[in-house]
């Protein structure tokens, strides 16, 4: 393939040369077509069409219609020029995009056409999808793995719609994720039918509230600008998705050159994160130092596995405890001052970096079951605790969606990206830290080594309960898998359905991709393609990808199973197949036992509408059926670490493997 800059600027461009390609194919059709042609008009005579046997199809096609699909193609002439599309792909070439998830569609044909035969399918390489939200999904998780975006494309309306979710989850997770959205603009010369009923004027309205930037680009110049402009801000810190709304004719028009050039490619120069004001840092260092039980709480602060360094030396700098609310591994759950969350209720001073939640991580709000439907509120902490954040989700704040949660009052606040704002609060804590406070500090460290050794000891003692029974309890489930892959480079790529922190209590965590998090907006069905996304960055980097996964997220998705086979992703999959949507099972119980329900005489009501049983779903057919290696399902705990180890087998050779295992509640 010729260098992508030479295509960039050269006044004869690469497609040439592949429209010489097509017909050098449709030539050769031609070459052989007498079998084609005689079937061709075959088709035309009515006489013909009636001896035709029957098609499997509710209506036959017409003489027209059949010729249309199953003749040789007339000779259409070809455009002259680069294919606007053919240019579109040397742009997103330019960026470096490994893969391209996404489910087929007409209203980026042209580009789909250009990613495969200009593009040779390479970089970015498609990947077959089902499912619009499990493509985003997949985008979502392969970032979590690798740090590196991918691009979906999206069809219309209904296509984006379908990927909705996904976004959403993308968004509150802060994760860049690039959705492109074929349309067709121009009412005057729409198709009529069913691409008018995928056409809106402004596709990008439906996602707007959730994703970081989008816009329609109008000329490929404006869609080069557009495209890595909006790479740059999905990449940003805080990152979020972006969207393109594309128009089909754009995608085909030729490339027009200006003054014999060809549009030119913007180059990609990162922007500089966020960092915390001098003053609030020296301001922050000087609290941290003077406190007497400082603890640190993070969620999104390790961006990368610097930042799971920096957070080390803050914390040892200090013998501060740490909590990790887990939505990204930020601190070794091995290192002593790794903290439960009850640490806050003594604290004097608390640093809270990237929450997603300031206010709960500070208070307690208990869903008492009240008549005007209005919980309670307590405080978790002492009157006076000062509170720090930095976070730079200040910086990325809309009104409508409320995933900013409620409202806390802070006494340093900045509006900074916390990894890149831990270098200078270090070395302000550095300069801060007087002499005569050294043996505090370190006295504190070592009442932290007990406490740390007294927890682990009750986190265990509390794991062995209900070890032998069946359904297998959800600390075996996790034990056990854990056991099975532990001599691997694994990486626990997502944990769906609750199985009470298991991962995070039990697991040693100590690297950055032992831990991905979980989906950000909550929204069931991330758990499935967000594991195949990350498991297909794991391929690359040679690292074992394993997820924990849940019975009612997978349903929202299977279709991904399909996705994972057919590109030979290796992926782990263990069901936590507890046969319902277990919360809220738990929510129509608590409800019904406030308002002082009769029990019906057939038994307990709570289960109508959340469980998943009656038929059980075969969740390892399901597997088998799209590709997969499976087995189950699995109730018997002792059958189960023999089983583990087949599966890993299977997935160290390639190829993804399912296990069902019959699991308690949570």
């Amino acid at each position: 393939m010729a260098d992508l800059k030479q295509h960039a600027t050269s006044t004869e461009p690469r497609s040439t040369e592949a429209n010489l390609a097509r017909r050098g194919f449709l030539g050769g059709v031609l070459a052989s077509g007498a079998v084609a042609a005689s079937t061709a008009a075959s088709l035309a005579s009515p006489s013909a069409q009636a001896a035709e046997p029957a098609r499997p199809s509710a209506l036959p096609p017409s003489a027209k219609g059949a010729l249309a699909e199953t003749g040789v193609p007339p000779d259409l002439g070809h455009g002259k020029g680069m294919p606007g599309s053919d240019f579109m792909v040397d742009v997103i070439k330019s960026l470096d995009i490994k893969y391209l998830p996404s489910n087929c569609a007409s209203s980026f044909r042209a580009l789909h056409e250009s990613l495969i035969d200009y593009g040779g399918n390479t970089k970015p390489e498609f990947l077959t999808c089902m499912h619009e939200e499990s493509a985003v999904a997949m985008g979502h998780g392969y970032f979590k793995a690798s740090g590196k975006p991918l691009l979906t494309l999206c069809h219309g309306t209904v296509g984006l719609q379908h990927a909705s979710m996904a976004i959403y989850n993308a968004w509150c997770d802060r994760v860049p994720v690039i959705v492109v959205g074929g349309n067709d603009l121009d009412a005057a010369y729409r198709p009529p039918g069913v691409p008018t009923f995928h056409a809106a004027q402004d596709i990008n309205a439906m996602v707007r509230d959730y994703t970081k930037w989008d816009d329609t680009p109008v000329s490929l110049q404006h869609f080069s600008q557009s495209f890595v402009r909006a790479y740059k801000i999905a990449m940003t810190p805080p990152y979020g998705p972006v969207a393109i709304s594309l128009d089909a004719a754009l995608q085909m028009a030729p490339v027009h050159l200006h003054e014999g050039k060809m549009p030119y490619i913007p180059k990609y120069i990162p922007t500089s994160p966020p960092q915390g004001d001098s003053g609030a840092v020296k301001e922050a260092a000087k609290m941290l130092v003077q406190a007497n039980n400082p603890v640190i709480v993070v969620d999104r602060a390790a961006r990368t596995p610097e930042g799971v360094g920096l957070l080390v030396q803050l914390a040892e700098l200090l013998q501060a405890k740490v909590v990790d609310q887990g939505s990204r591994m930020n601190f070794p759950n091995t290192h002593y001052l790794s903290s439960p969350a009850t640490a806050i209720a003594n604290a004097d001073v608390i640093i809270g970096m990237e929450l997603s939640d300031f206010w709960a991580t500070v208070n307690a709000y208990t869903d008492n079951n009240s008549n005007d439907g209005h919980g309670t509120n307590a405080s978790r902490i002492q009157a006076q605790t000062k509170l720090i954040s930095i976070n730079s989700v200040d910086l990325l704040t809309k009104a409508n969606y409320q995933d900013f949660q409620r409202f806390q009052v802070v006494d340093v606040q900045m509006a900074a990206d916390a990894q890149t704002t831990l270098p200078s609060l270090i070395e302000a804590v550095r300069s801060a830290l007087p002499v005569d406070r050294k043996d505090l500090i370190a006295k504190r460290g070592e009442l932290q080594r007990k406490a740390y050794e007294e927890n682990k000891v009750r986190t265990r003692t509390a794991a062995a309960l209900g070890w032998n029974e069946s359904p297998i309890s959800t600390a075996r489930l996790v034990m056990e898998t854990f056991a099975a892959v532990k001599n691997e480079d694994w990486a626990l790529v997502a944990s769906e359905g609750n199985v009470s922190n298991w991962p995070t209590r039990l697991w040693p965590m100590e690297k950055h991709h032992h831990w991905l998090g979980r989906s950000g907006g909550y929204g069931v069905g991330y758990g499935a393609p967000a594991s195949v996304g990350a498991a297909l960055a794991n391929r690359d980097l040679g690292r074992f990808s394993v997820s924990i996964q849940s019975d009612g997220d997978l349903m929202f998705a299977p279709g991904v199973l399909w996705t994972a086979a057919k590109h030979k992703i290796p992926l782990l999959s263990v069901m936590h197949n507890n046969r319902g949507y277990h919360q809220e099972v738990m929510h129509i119980q608590r409800l019904a036992n406030f308002r002082n329900r009769k029990v019906n005489l057939d038994g307990d009501m709570g289960p109508v509408g959340t469980s998943i049983e009656n038929p059980d779903i075969q969740y390892h057919e399901l597997a088998k059926s799209m590709g997969w290696w499976a087995k189950g399902p699995i109730k018997d705990p002792d059958q189960l670490a023999v089983a583990l180890k087949e599966a890993v087998a299977v997935v160290k050779s390639g190829h993804p493997a399912l296990l069902n295992v019959w699991t308690q509640p949570r």
